[in-house]
């Protein structure tokens, strides 16, 4: 362990620059999910880590597959803390991007890749907070785990799930975890606000299929008979159904602590709510179940009516929701008995459940947040995606949802999305608030 330094003896310019270098980097690196293939990326990460004398393991989940695990051990006096990312991205469209999806390309203060925000950026803000405490020599009450998973866009089941399920050993004093799931936003008003992530709506992905009577595509073929106009009418039913909108205890503590700062006048009254979701899709995430159509299959040539068509649907649900009542509501509302309403395979079987923002970790958080930046407020919310945080609440982890930084509208925008980048300003505000953090949670003596 290297001797103690004091904190305002971090060059954060060299700080700064270093972690531009390594998120650079690691954007060019391929890790769409299909087909996954993070093993390059773990040992990218893994290689600077161990280049600081930190103790790194690699487990391997499948072939080209690889969670790194890195560990400071503390003193044992307080539960770990576990900084967790994932190592895989969506796959991109290259043909609508301006830049190469796996440059790594800076320009004008952006650094663009896929990746950029889901979630390399916020990766790297976790290494450098891991590197910087090994580098300062800090005194830690806790051990300090940075974990990066693959699989985190396809489920996670050789990712966190795997992690959890045969690896259980290595979560054992884990107390605390930080993932992604909220960030910083100047969206309500004037002021900033940081939404630290509790829980998560339940993904709950489905498909619908249509029979029908195959046919000649030259003859008459009634609407009745054809799937594809009876999945097209099921499609019609759903994308045009209104449902009522839910409070659940995380969004009415969201809704509260805005209120009280003056920042959600609107949370006053049912029609001033459903007036801000109609106008916000954001906030109408938060307080309904939503459905989306994502991808439809059916027919075999242009000459042949098909026997079925069927469509997928990205339904997320909110806490507290069941699935099997959701589908029942969904077979309801489609009223055709010829159209299937099943579960995609390989969702999880038991529901979200929530951290408490009444913990040592989320006051943490909210001071080091108000702190470092003025008028902000901090608010628990839910995350209207999935996130590993699932599988480690599910185990008795606080586990919470924060990119600390305050993210502009456009980056927001760059989730799962073309051009996506992330500014170099809140790249290294993420990697000064997230060494803040680590500090005041696991070295409080360090101060």
């Amino acid at each position: 362990m290297p001797p103690r330094r004091p904190a305002d003896a971090i060059d954060w310019p060299a700080v700064h620059r270093e972690a531009l270098d390594i998120l650079t980097g690691y954007l060019r690196i391929d890790t769409s999910n299909p087909p996954g293939r993070e093993a390059p990326a773990a040992r990218f990460l893994g290689a600077f880590l161990a280049a600081e004398g930190i103790e790194t393991q690699y487990f391997e989940t499948a072939p080209e597959r690889e969670i790194l695990w890195a560990r400071l051990p503390g003193d044992g006096s307080r539960g770990g803390l576990m900084l967790a990312n994932h190592l895989d991205v969506v796959p991109p469209e290259p043909r609508y991007w301006t830049v190469p999806p796996f440059g790594g390309v800076h320009r004008d203060g952006r650094i663009y890749g896929r990746g950029a925000l889901d979630m390399k950026s916020f990766a790297v803000m976790q290494l450098m907070a891991l590197i910087l405490a090994r580098r300062q020599g800090l005194r830690l009450h806790r051990d300090l785990v940075f974990c990066a998973v693959p699989d985190e866009e396809a489920l996670g089941r050789y990712g966190m799930r795997w992690l959890c399920e045969q690896r259980p050993d290595l979560l054992e004093g884990i107390e605390y975890a930080v993932n992604e799931g909220g960030s910083g936003t100047a969206g309500f008003g004037e002021r900033p606000v940081f939404q630290v992530a509790v829980n998560e709506k339940w993904v709950c992905w489905m498909r619908i299929t249509a029979r029908g009577v195959p046919g000649h595509g030259g003859m008459p073929c009634p609407p009745e008979q054809n799937p594809i106009v009876r999945l097209s009418r099921a499609v019609e039913r759903l994308v045009t159904w209104k449902r009522p909108l839910v409070v659940t205890p995380e969004i009415r503590a969201w809704l509260d602590r805005l209120h009280a700062e003056g920042l959600a006048y609107w949370s006053t009254s049912e029609a001033r709510l459903e007036h801000a979701a109609e106008m916000s899709p954001g906030i109408r995430a938060f307080l309904t179940d939503t459905l989306n159509v994502t991808m439809v299959q059916g027919g075999v040539k242009a000459n042949v009516v098909p026997g079925r068509a069927s469509a997928t649907l990205d339904c997320r649900l909110l806490p507290g929701q069941s699935r099997e009542e959701w589908r029942e509501r969904v077979i309801a509302r489609i009223d055709d008995p010829d159209v299937r309403v099943e579960f995609v395979d390989g969702l999880d079987t038991e529901p979200p459940v929530p951290a408490s923002f009444d913990t040592e970790f989320f006051r943490t958080i909210e001071t080091v947040v108000t702190e470092a930046v003025p008028d902000a407020v901090v608010v628990p919310s839910i995350t209207v995606g999935g996130t590993d945080n699932r599988f480690l609440r599910a185990r008795g982890i606080q586990a919470y949802g924060l990119v600390p930084a305050l993210l502009s509208t456009a980056e927001r925008a760059g989730f799962h999305a073309n051009d996506e980048f992330v500014t170099v300003g809140h790249l290294n505000q993420g990697c000064e608030l997230m060494y803040d953090i680590v500090r005041r949670a696991c070295a409080p003596d360090d101060e």
